[in-house]
Parts: structure tokens; sequence; C-alpha cells
């Protein structure tokens, strides 16, 4: 009886033994982690070679369709109308194929565009709608990321505080659509198409919302993470480059630069375009210097440069890989440097601005081990472009204090404000997208050269009511999320972003927000301090 009772102990241990397959409750190891038997792994392999080679078979075949379609589209345009066409069409199709069935690819592809639209417009020859062109990257990724969302059960709109400000903002928007630009679409002429202005001012003002959505599924990792920021520091360090490059072909007369008598001195034009970018205004000898890097126009590279600030500061201070962070510390000095060649007044008032409420905001001002060689690096390449570009600085200097006296930026914004004022009839405005700049292309748009007046202009008192809500609900959503993040370095991300966020909602003077790149940028931002604290907590998990 004895040796039954120690039979059935050693068949027990056996069982709960690692070899045999089971865990042990002491480890807490499920049956799973056991090694497979050669057969069973050989199967396994099996399956994922044939599930392999299925997706390679499934893209393949979905390439050469969307090639054969694109193609086919393209010779019968070409047979009807002009070669040219026919090749525009072509590719159009192809990128919209190519982008609905990849779009997380898509996505980064359109922020790697953005920067460099303005180069690529004017390259092709500056058609209007070509500056409609990075959206062939961005709708299509949209579509078929709520497409994933809808099949998987998750939320579209993200985060959920905005939907209700979003919700009226929306209806109040489509309400002057109707009222304001279908009575002027009854009224117009052949020559305007007030309702196609709406359309565009309302994708001008709305469109790139979703980006908040898109970033969600872009980010799934904290690797992920660094891979976008390192993207946008690759980015704005070319940009840069490409930009003094621009500067130094007309210092050294390579370009002709700006010609001509009297106000024509004085304005940027696209005569006067070189390398990069659009117009430009390069006339030193009366002291006007306003330069478009790579973008469409100076103001908004001038924008390019002050966002830049935010997006390189994580990387510089935070980023794990060594390289990246002195990369980062570059593409900072680039953004300093390149405020005070572009003649970008603006970029020259805020750049040193921002950086230095980012050192406070972050707390790496006091954090002396990160900020002493970032610091100091940053300072001696300051140092040696003011040493090497001493009149430079004093003309860019002079030009933005004769501005600022000529026109006090809260006596300018007070201006518009009562101007917009004047013009209203009712509670609706003058309609959506009538001081939009984009939309000129259908019809006569009005230039309001500050943000919240012209919003006042085109949906009334109302709208602009519903959009400060919606952005400062967003705001504080954002600083929220970031405040709830314990991790230090991604603490700093999420705080350099939030930054933006903040200065971008509140920012009274010009009209970054409906101009890129801010109008995507904002919205890219925001989505990314949203989606830090669900990485910190997944990998916790």
């Amino acid at each position: 009886m004895g040796r039954f009772k120690h039979l059935n102990r050693a068949r027990r241990k056996h069982r709960r033994s690692p070899e045999s397959g089971h865990g042990t409750p002491e480890l807490g190891l499920a049956p799973a982690s056991a090694p497979q038997s050669p057969p069973r792994r050989r199967r396994n392999l099996r399956q994922q070679r044939r599930r392999a080679k299925k997706t390679r078979q499934v893209t393949v075949l979905y390439g050469v369709v969307a090639v054969l379609f694109a193609a086919l589209v393209g010779l019968l345009l070409s047979a009807v109308g002009s070669l040219q066409w026919g090749l525009t069409l072509a590719m159009t199709v192809l990128v919209l194929a190519f982008s609905l069935k990849y779009p997380r690819q898509a996505l980064v592809g359109f922020i790697a565009f953005v920067p460099f639209s303005g180069t690529v417009v004017y390259a092709l020859g500056g058609n209007s709608m070509l500056h409609l062109a990075k959206d062939l990257l961005y709708l299509p990724a949209l579509l078929g990321i709520v497409i994933l969302a809808l099949g998987r059960r998750q939320p579209i709109v993200i985060p959920r505080s905005i939907k209700m400000p979003l919700a009226v903002l929306v209806l109040i928007c489509l309400l002057t659509l109707i009222l304001v630009n279908g009575s002027q679409q009854l009224e117009a002429g052949t020559e305007e198409f007030p309702l196609l202005i709406g359309l565009l001012g309302l994708k001008v003002l709305l469109g790139y919302l979703p980006l908040m959505t898109c970033v969600a599924y872009l980010l799934q990792s904290r690797d992920d993470l660094y891979r976008l920021m390192r993207l946008q520091v690759a980015l704005i360090w070319v940009c840069c480059s490409l930009g003094f490059l621009q500067y130094l072909m007309l210092n050294i007369g390579l370009c002709q630069g700006t010609v001509g008598t009297g106000e024509a001195l004085f304005k940027a034009s696209l005569d006067a375009r070189c390398l990069v970018g659009g117009s430009l205004l390069y006339s030193p000898e009366q002291g006007q210097i306003r330069l478009p890097g790579t973008s469409s126009a100076p103001w908004q590279w001038g924008w390019f440069l002050i966002s830049g600030g935010f997006f390189a500061f994580g990387t510089a201070f935070c980023d794990r890989n060594p390289l990246w962070k002195t990369l980062g510390l570059l593409s900072l000095a680039a953004v300093a440097v390149m405020a005070v060649l572009s003649g970008q007044r603006i970029a020259l008032a805020l750049v040193p601005v921002t950086l230095g409420l980012l050192l406070l905001l972050t707390g790496q001002l006091f954090n002396l081990k990160r900020f002493l060689p970032v610091g100091l690096g940053l300072t001696v390449l300051l140092g040696l472009f003011v040493v090497n570009h001493p009149e430079t600085i004093h003309t860019q200097w002079n030009s933005f204090q004769n501005r600022w006296q000529a026109a006090p930026p809260q006596v300018f914004i007070l201006q518009q404000f009562q101007w917009a004022q004047a013009q209203q009839e009712g509670l609706w405005g003058q309609g959506v997208g009538r001081a939009t700049n984009a939309a000129r292309v259908f019809g006569q748009t009005e230039l309001v050269e500050t943000y919240h007046p012209k919003l006042l202009y085109e949906i009334g008192p109302l709208g602009l009511g519903a959009t400060l809500v919606l952005y400062l609900t967003l705001t504080v959503t954002t600083f929220r999320a970031y405040r709830s993040i314990q991790d230090p370095h991604l603490r700093v991300y999420g705080a350099s972003l939030w930054g933006f966020v903040l200065f971008i909602s509140i920012f009274p003077y010009y009209y970054p927000l409906d101009v890129d790149p801010v109008n995507v940028y904002y919205w890219l931002a925001a989505g990314i301090v949203l989606k830090l604290p669900h990485l910190e907590k997944s990998e916790g998990a």
C-alpha cells in the first residue's frame, strides 16, 4: 500500500513539473509557456509562412489592380484632353488607392509633406488647386482609420469632451452656410461660387480636427512616439537647411532677388522665387528681407519656425538616443538662426520667448544635468552666428521696432475687431469662408489679418463664441492629460506640445490656424498629448 502511495506522489510531481507541459503555481506560468514539441513548432511555422504569403499576394494583387486602373483612367483622360492632365489624374488615383489601403503610412507621408507643400506647388506651376494636393494623402487615410474604428466599435471623435462644443460649432457653421452662403449663391453670377467658398472655409476651420483621432491609431507604443518626433526634427533641420541655402543664393547673387521701383521693392513676389518656396522679398539696400523658406509665403515660413521650437524641444532634451538629442539641439539652433535671416518679425519676436517659456514650463531650466549641455551648445551656436552676422541682426531688429511703432499689435487687433463688428448684419456673419484666403479661387474674399475678427466676420458672434469654447475645452483636456503623466520623459514631450496648443488657442494676432503648417500641427500636437497617458499605462501594464 505504501508503495502505491509513493508511485502516486511521483506521478503528481511529474505532472506539475515544467517539462511535463504544465505550469507551476508558484511562478504563475501559463501552460502555453511550456516548450513546444518539434512537430507542433513546425506546424506553427508553416501557418505563419502561409499567412505571410497570403498577405503578400493580397498586397501585390491590390497594387497591380490599382496601377492598372490608374493607367486606364489616365489614358482615357489623355485621349480626351491632354497628356499632362492624364498623368496628373493617374497619379491622383494611385495615391488615393494606396493611402486608403495603408492609412498609417499615408499619415506619415502627409505629415512629412506639409512643410514642403509650398515648394511642390510652385515647382509644378503654382496652380491654386495644387494647394489641396496634401489632402490626397490625408483624406483617404482618415477614411481608412474611420472604417477601422467603426469595425472595432471604438470612438471616432477624440477626446469625448469636445463632442458638445464641436456639435454646436458645426451646427452654427451649417446654418450660416445654408442661410448666408446659400442666399449669396442665389444672387451670384457665373464668376462666384459662395457655396464652394463656404465648403472650403469649413474645411480650413475644422478639416484637420480628425487628426487627433488619426494620431490615436498612429501611436501604438513609445517607439512610435520617438519616431514621429524624430521625423519632425529631421523635417525642421532639412527645411531650415534649404532656407539657409536660399538666403546664401540671394546674398551672393545666384538669385536675382526683388527688382523694380517704388512699391515693387517692398512687396513679396513670385518673380523673385529662389530655389524653394514661393513668393519672396529681398531688397537688403531697402532693409527689406522676407524669405519663404520651403513654404508658399514668408508669413507661413515664420509660423513654421515658431512651431518648430515646440516640436524639437522634447527631442533635444529627452530622446534616449544621443545622436537625436544632438539633432534636436541643432534644430532649435537652426530655428533661431532662420528666424533672423528670413526677416520674419513675428518669428524673431516669438521664437526666443517661446523657448524660454518652454524651459520654465518643463522644468528643464532647473535640471542642470540636462540643461547645461543643451543650453551651452545652443549658446555657442547662436553666439557664433551673432559674431558673423552683426549687420543682419541689426537690420532685422530695426525692422521689428519700426513695425511695432508704426502699428502696435494691440491697436491693430482692436481696429480689426471694430471693423468686423461694423460689418455685422444679424447673427450669422457674412458667410463661411468669406475671409479665408484659400477660398479666393472661388470668388471674392476679404483680407482680415487677425483670427478672432476673421471668425466674427465670417460666422458672427455665435460662431466666434462656439469656436473659442471648442479651443478652450481642448486646451483644458490636453492640460489634464499632460499633468496625469508620471514618466519624466513623456511629461516633457507633453508639456512642450501642450504649450503649443495653449499658445495657438489664445494667440490673438494674425491667423495661424488658417494656414499651413499650423492648421495641421495644432491638431497633431493635441492628439499626441492626449495619447501620451495611454502609452504610459500600456507600458505599465
